[in-house]
């Protein structure tokens, strides 16, 4: 039997997550129109004033509000920041109320349930105890935005805040992310001459040209595969997009294609790009007539976690004993928001709830693994900061 959730069946984190499945935060980026964060902001900055927390509003692009609950120690201690995003993809894509938390054979349903405001539910309230319970370093909450599309919430955030360690609280099926891939885009220009179809002799095919860049991208991918890291298996690269061309009776005067290079530790922008540039350098040799130019795009860093930092021991010591067993220690082909913490000197991992449906039709979470990792976090905090 569906039913919906009620005010009293649930326990604090609980009934925080089903109010904040309630409002639409979808990330406006990813879909033109969305809600964006500014509701749900407004809402954790009522809870997190509430509950005594110093609350900050960062606000550097409108309408699109990350909101810092601080709970100060009372001084002596290290400082350990939660860290997560409090947008969600698209509601159209969910079969339902996306924004109906629904309660079923012990788990609950909506949209942004896993992915993740049952994370942002669960550290919040780790806070709230840690707070009652007292601390010596300052707990530093940071709800942000936009994680979905460009992680601009997470990079303001660390503009004003830093910490002695960080954790990420996004969905991991109670395992532990400890490494992830990174990855930077390129726009790789392939240049023609434009002319007449009737004209060849007039004419520079860019499409064509682009045909052996290709064909060399493929090769480059074979390359990367023979050269594992250790974890994370190896770097890889695929052509995204390609454009090119006017009408079908020219010879097309450009050719574009996007292309993603996902990276691991040890792989840095300058030497992948460097590597793009060796292989169109090749093919200018070795080609008659071919010309490029190349563009980098979007880019994010790898990301690992060392093992004998003290947040790392601390958090797998507590996440042993509430699972009765040693988690599962992940290493992830997506990137996170952990390589942004990491770029600003905060040693740092990711925990996060048990569930699934991230940005699917379908998405829940076990409401179990919510009161795991609440206690988890709240232990935790607790440790590290005292």
């Amino acid at each position: 039997m569906t039913t919906s959730t009620k005010a009293g069946i649930l326990t604090e984190a609980g009934q925080l997550l089903a109010n904040l499945i309630h409002i639409d935060s979808g990330n406006p980026d990813l879909v033109p129109g969305a809600a964006g964060e500014s509701e749900i902001a407004a809402f954790l900055e009522d809870w997190f004033k509430a509950e005594g927390f110093e609350c900050h509003w960062l606000e550097a692009t409108q309408g699109r509000p990350s909101v810092v609950g601080i709970s100060r120690g009372t001084g002596g201690g290290k400082s350990l920041m939660f860290n997560g995003h409090i947008d969600t993809v698209s509601l159209a894509s969910y079969h339902g109320n996306p924004t109906d938390p629904v309660v079923r054979d012990g788990n609950m349903y909506g949209r942004g349930s896993f992915d993740m405001k049952g994370g942002i539910a669960a550290m919040m309230v780790a806070a709230k105890r840690a707070r009652a319970a007292g601390h010596a370093g300052d707990i530093i909450v940071a709800c942000v935005a936009d994680e979905e599309a460009a992680s601009m919430g997470t990079e303001e955030v660390l503009e004003h805040f830093t910490a002695d360690a960080g954790l990420i609280i996004e969905p991991s099926y109670l395992q532990v992310t400890m490494a992830h891939k990174g990855f930077v885009w390129f726009d790789v220009t392939i240049h023609g001459r434009a002319a007449h179809g009737s004209r060849p002799e007039l004419g520079i095919d860019a499409i064509a040209k682009a045909g052996h860049f290709l064909v060399a991208l493929e090769e480059y991918g074979n390359d990367l595969a023979l050269k594992a890291h250790p974890v994370l298996g190896p770097g890889t690269v695929h052509a995204s997009l390609i454009s090119g061309g006017e009408e079908a009776s020219s010879y097309p005067a450009e050719c574009r294609i996007t292309i993603e290079r996902r990276t691991v530790p040890g792989e840095a922008l300058d030497t992948v790009q460097q590597e793009l540039v060796d292989i169109l350098e090749r093919l200018e040799r070795d080609v008659e007539d071919f010309s490029w130019s190349l563009a980098a795009g979007l880019s994010r860093q790898p990301f690992q976690a060392d093992p004998a930092a003290a947040i790392s021991q601390i958090a797998l010591r507590h996440i042993t004993s509430a699972l009765g067993k040693p988690p599962v220690i992940r290493a992830e082909p997506f990137w996170t928001d952990c390589a942004l913490l990491a770029d600003a000197g905060i040693p740092c991992l990711l925990f996060g709830l048990d569930g699934d449906g991230a940005h699917a039709a379908t998405e829940w979470i076990t409401l179990e693994s919510l009161e795991i990792v609440t206690s988890v976090l709240t232990d935790i905090a607790l440790d590290f900061c005292n």
